[in-house]
């Protein structure tokens, strides 16, 4: 089974700064994965075309079911935008992460982490880069069991504000201690290296940079497991892709 995470970026070329729906679905099925943790994905944005990024995924790697979680309404970092409310109209642009898999699903949950107060300096992707100081987004993860092999997925994009996502990720492992081992967590953690993996006492199953994108000098892309038997990992790979300021993290899991 192959497991990728990817922060799409909202879909964004750093060449150009467009979002293109088909370059999306193409580097889906480059990955070809049979679950994939998306962070930085949205819907409904007019910066990405109006279109459901998640969906344009599933479709592109013919999932058996998927998940959004939509965590801003409204265009990050944009006057108006802000957390989403507790039902969101639809058709209302919505930012967020997402899981996506081939195999069938036990059941789905979404695990509220929080978020850093006060506002914070973010460097964006134009020509030429500009830093704006934005609050915190929200911060969540999707998880699925798995039906078949039965285990735990979780997705996730943890806070950019250290020692905030390091609370967030504890929060996180306890939360999934209730839930069927083996588990693995798929996302984008702004941890480098091996501080994750020392933060949950888990096993990192894939080990690589993946940021930023066109020279990458660190991992914050992480693929960990918490009673994945030892070995069955095979593969790991770092791919680079048309789209995004991060590489593509993927693992194949022999169970």
């Amino acid at each position: 089974m192959r497991l990728a995470t990817f922060n799409l970026l909202s879909g964004r070329s750093l060449q150009d700064g467009r979002a293109d729906a088909e370059a999306l679905a193409a580097a889906v099925r480059t990955l070809d994965p049979d679950v994939l943790a998306l962070q930085e994905v949205d819907r409904h944005q007019p910066r990405s075309g109006g279109v459901d990024q998640a969906q344009i995924a599933a479709s592109a790697m013919d999932a058996a079911e998927h998940r959004f979680v939509p965590l801003v309404r409204g265009t990050p970092g944009t006057k108006g935008w802000g957390p989403v409310p507790p039902e969101p109209s639809d058709g209302q642009p919505t930012y967020g992460i997402a899981l996506v898999t081939r195999r069938p699903v036990e059941s789905w949950h979404v695990l509220r982490l929080g978020r850093a107060r006060g506002r914070y300096p973010i460097l964006l992707p134009t020509t030429p880069p500009r830093v704006v100081w934005i609050p915190d987004e929200p911060r969540a993860a999707v998880v699925a069991v798995l039906a078949e092999p039965r285990m735990t997925i979780a997705a996730t994009h943890l806070s950019f504000v250290p020692g905030v996502n390091v609370v967030q990720l504890r929060r996180l492992r306890a939360a999934l201690r209730g839930l069927p081992a083996p588990r693995v967590l798929l996302g984008d953690l702004n941890l480098p290296g091996g501080l994750p993996a020392r933060v949950l006492g888990w096993r990192p199953l894939a080990v690589g940079p993946t940021f930023p994108a066109p020279a990458p000098r660190l991992q914050i892309d992480h693929a960990l497991g918490d009673a994945v038997p030892a070995g069955a990992e095979h593969s790991p790979l770092v791919t680079q892709l048309p789209l995004s300021d991060h590489r593509a993290l993927s693992v194949e899991v022999d169970l």
